[in-house]
């Protein structure tokens, strides 16, 4: 099944959460870049919920549109995202070459159905394995992938053992530590190691 057909059944509570998590790994996706404020370098689009930071990625421009739409078709400028934490060093090569982030690159001005509304969106295709092994251990703080926010079926992929390395789980034992009561939001008891 593809990756869309993954998650509609998980959405459909007959999926296999497994099987999703490797087809995402197997497919390139479209990740919006933005720029990191260092001239002629973009970061990857990400959002913080939760005390995770969320990469966002999607699985065809159609997809990506919605999103676009969603936020006002208003280019990446708009509210509610930030490359983050990690600027282009660690989301892509600094001259837009292959990097942690993925290669090839794409956009539009009109919207990829030819509707308009969509202000020069840039993105970059990034292999799933590539997005959840590489660039999500590079942002230094908490980091999963969400899929196809603003579609009917989003999905997202936290940073817990299976999906991303152990070493960056916020759920495997080794990265547990006893909280710090001067932390601000941290959890009562426990924190995750590297969220700060």
């Amino acid at each position: 099944m593809s990756l869309t057909d993954e998650v509609a059944a998980v959405h459909g509570q007959r999926g296999r959460p497994a099987a999703m998590v490797g087809e995402l790994r197997r497919t390139a996706v479209l990740v919006p870049t933005e720029p990191t404020g260092v001239p002629g370098e973009d970061g990857l689009l990400s959002v913080e919920f939760g005390g995770i930071r969320w990469i966002c990625a999607f699985t065809d421009e159609a997809a990506l549109a919605r999103f676009a739409a969603a936020r006002g078709g208003g280019g990446l400028g708009g509210s509610g995202g930030s490359g983050g934490p990690y600027g282009p060093d660690r989301s892509q090569g600094s001259d837009g070459a292959d990097g942690p982030g993925g290669s090839g690159g794409g956009g539009w001005s009109d919207g990829p159905d030819g509707s308009g509304g969509v202000a020069d969106w840039e993105y970059r295709t990034v292999l799933g394995a590539r997005l959840l092994d590489v660039v999500v251990p590079a942002v230094g703080v908490p980091a999963g992938v969400a899929l196809d926010v603003g579609s009917e079926r989003p999905m997202m992929f936290p940073p817990v053992v299976g999906i991303v390395p152990d070493a960056v789980a916020v759920d495997a034992p080794e990265n547990w530590r006893p909280a710090d009561p001067e932390a601000p939001n941290g959890p009562a008891g426990c924190s995750p190691e590297g969220s700060r």
